[in-house]
């Protein structure tokens, strides 16, 4: 049949999709889902951990590789990073008038948080009250960085397939002089979707998700969890609030508390699909910080969870080749992706036969 005259089917049919927050396209192409495996399979496992460990430098009262003894802390604990990325006071790179060979300062500082004293509570496997401690620390964090940085990534690497050497349930926090990447592309597209339409970009975004009912996932009366229309990662999804707000130190006592349901919730739904510890990385945007603050009406808060698995615990998507040479490539449908996980019980698989699931 000629192509012209073909029904468009978008779990057929290759497809390009638009990014507003980015300005960037992704290629989907759902007929790739049924090509046969003969890459790299990843080791299929739920790993049994102790809850403490005398030999992991994240648990309570292990002495770190630099000779701090952790505190015995019963919550979060919260230190610099022993091997940081950047740091506070070190030299500035010379002046240089040549646009092809250019340097700037880089001021910054690199915190790592752990998120439970136990090696293995994941935030999955913690009730409400944990995870809300958890925002709370990070709400903690922003003020204090914030204050003198422009930018504040909180992020979490989960799994070794996403470059996690140590187990314990942690994350990182990096501070910066500067505006990064991903975040002032973001600043961008959202200031000019506000400058021609009065109204915030995720703002409108979500009313219309919810509308479509295509691509959520789940919700409460504060937040909803989707995959993102223009979505890379096989899995991957978005957390954004039905109140604006424009940073995570903003969120009100309702919105901290449905914010630690929401997160078990999807993160309950990640580990229940294949049955295993879901990897993934994570992270929070909001409108930028520090003592030189703009207009930042433009700005919505929002979570990101980008995991690589694809079929199985085993099966992952690699970002190579096309990738990294052209523009982002998806084999799955975003919409199949909701699904698949909108179909998962919110009642981890491991405790599926416990009362330890309030």
């Amino acid at each position: 049949m000629d192509a012209t005259i073909m029904e468009f089917k978008a779990t057929e049919h290759q497809h390009l999709r638009y990014n507003p927050l980015m300005g960037e396209w992704v290629l989907v192409s759902p007929h790739r889902m049924n090509r046969p495996w003969a890459g790299q399979l990843e080791s299929e496992s739920f790993e049994t951990l102790p809850e403490w460990d005398p030999k992991n430098p994240l648990c309570p009262g292990v002495r770190r590789s630099n000779g701090e003894v952790n505190p015995n802390y019963e919550s979060t604990f919260v230190f610099t990073n022993d091997f940081p990325a950047m740091m506070e006071d070190v030299p500035e790179p010379p002046e240089g008038n040549d646009e092809l060979f250019c340097m700037a300062p880089a001021r910054g500082t690199c915190r790592v948080m752990c998120l439970h004293p136990k090696l293995n509570k994941s935030i999955p496997l913690m009730n409400c009250d944990e995870i809300e401690a958890v925002i709370d620390r990070w709400i903690e964090e922003m003020k204090t960085l914030g204050a003198h940085y422009k930018w504040v990534q909180i992020f979490e690497n989960k799994g070794q397939m996403m470059g996690c050497s140590n187990p314990h349930p942690h994350c990182q926090i990096w501070a910066s002089s500067f505006f990064p990447n991903e975040p002032k592309i973001k600043d961008e597209f959202q200031r000019n979707y506000f400058l021609k339409h009065g109204q915030a970009l995720l703002s409108d975004y979500l009313e219309k998700e919810l509308n479509k009912k295509e691509r959520l996932v789940c919700s409460n009366e504060d937040w909803v969890c989707l995959v993102p229309f223009w979505a890379v990662w096989p899995f991957e999804t978005m957390i954004l609030p039905r109140r604006k707000v424009t940073r995570m130190q903003d969120l009100d006592a309702s919105q901290k508390r449905h914010l630690a349901f929401i997160l078990r919730v999807i993160t309950t739904k990640y580990d229940n699909l294949f049955k295993t510890s879901f990897p993934y990385s994570m992270g929070w945007h909001g409108a930028p910080t520090g003592p030189e603050q703009s207009e930042d009406e433009h700005w919505v808060f929002h979570g990101m969870y980008f995991p690589p698995l694809l079929r199985s615990a085993t099966v992952r998507k690699f970002m190579v080749g096309y990738e990294m040479l052209a523009q982002a490539q998806r084999d799955l449908t975003p919409e199949q992706a909701a699904r698949l996980l909108r179909d998962q019980p919110e009642i981890h698989y491991t405790l599926a036969n416990s009362k330890d699931h309030s």
